[in-house]
């Protein structure tokens, strides 16, 4: 009866043994082997066996991970003080650089994003990142690759979501923003009256060379304002048109 029992006790044993070495990796999962404390090798995916006490192991997600960067208090180049945040796409590369050369990769990718964040849009003016976010998170997700690649970790993508200023400057970006549409809008008049000026230079030019074009531009005139609903129309009468009725009178007086 005693021996049954410590036959049932060490078969447990052995199976609970058996069953704790043996790791399932799933096919976006490797496992980091280590042999007494040393690194041995990448395992995975699928069935692995990995000696209990003799061996350890460490889990690995390939996929990629989606991270918030917190909002950061940024200083502008222009000493303008607004909260940044961002989204960080990055996944590991080298399962075994992500475990033996940093700590916790998740935690200090995290710390380097925020970091990273505040130095870059640090040394742009506002209006540069507010209208240049493509160009910004490229520089971000650069400067993000090259120093996370010795931990074999590699960012894809920085996107930066929102720039929120305090009220008086965004009352002053409203103020600034109006200030630019009147002068766009005097630059256009201006130049509007340009060009009409230009014009009527070139008409004044032709009619000076042909008088007649004067006087057939008058009858016009003329026949333009007899369709009005005026009932008393002044208007002036030109000399040339005169001219030959006066000259005849003088002739008749002499």
């Amino acid at each position: 009866m005693l021996m049954t029992q410590i036959l049932l006790v060490v078969l447990t044993l052995l199976l609970a043994l058996v069953a704790s070495a043996i790791k399932i990796l799933r096919e976006y999962e490797r496992g980091v082997v280590f042999l007494l404390g040393r690194f041995q090798r990448v395992k995975g995916p699928g069935l692995i066996i990995v000696i209990p006490v003799i061996q350890q192991f460490v889990r690995i997600d390939l996929r990629t991970v989606t991270m918030d960067v917190p909002s950061q208090d940024v200083i502008s180049r222009d000493n303008v003080s607004v909260k940044v945040n961002a989204v960080l796409y990055f996944r590991v590369i080298d399962p075994e650089r992500s475990v033996i050369q940093v700590e916790n990769y998740m935690e200090a990718t995290s710390q380097l994003a925020q970091t990273t964040l505040r130095s870059v849009l640090g040394k742009h003016d506002l209006d540069e990142m507010l209208s240049e976010r493509d160009k910004l998170n490229q520089d971000i997700q650069e400067l993000l690759d090259v120093q996370t690649d010795a931990w074999g970790i590699k960012v894809a993508n920085v996107e930066i979501k929102h720039v929120d200023l305090d009220e008086s400057m965004v009352r002053a970006i409203a103020r600034q923003a109006e200030a630019e549409r009147q002068r766009r809008a005097k630059v256009i008049n201006a130049l509007g009256e340009q060009e009409a000026a230009q014009k009527l230079l070139e008409a004044a030019e032709i009619i000076s060379q042909q008088p007649q074009a004067l006087q057939l531009r008058y009858l016009q005139t003329l026949n333009d304002i007899s369709v009005s609903n005026a009932s008393t129309i002044v208007f002036p009468l030109p000399m040339d048109l005169i001219k030959p009725l006066t000259e005849q009178r003088i002739k008749r007086n002499e």
